[in-house]
């Protein structure tokens, strides 16, 4: 069954490769461009799967996150610690 997923990208200078990582987002389902570095995605993959594909694609001082809306549950990396720990403290409450 496909999911629902919001993808959130900012490409740290240098290395940006704008046109590699929206495509790899594209090649993941339906998609629609929502802002500069969102995209939406309707995909069977699941959210670390996603994620980590895409990332493939990124350099490693890049920032992604994955959500995933149908499951509640995200992915990412490069997330700074702070945030990371505030997410999963109030993720599922």
């Amino acid at each position: 069954m496909a999911s629902n997923f919001f993808v959130s990208y900012d490409l740290i200078a240098p290395g940006q490769h704008y046109d590699r990582v929206t495509e790899a987002i594209k090649s993941t389902g339906a998609w629609a461009k929502v802002e500069l570095s969102f995209f939406y995605v309707k995909s069977s993959m699941t959210v670390e799967d996603l994620a980590k594909h895409v990332w493939a694609f990124m350099t490693p001082n890049d920032k992604l996150v994955v959500i995933d809306t149908t499951n509640n549950k995200f992915y990412g990396y490069n997330i700074s610690q702070e945030v990371l720990t505030h997410m999963q403290n109030h993720w599922s409450r």
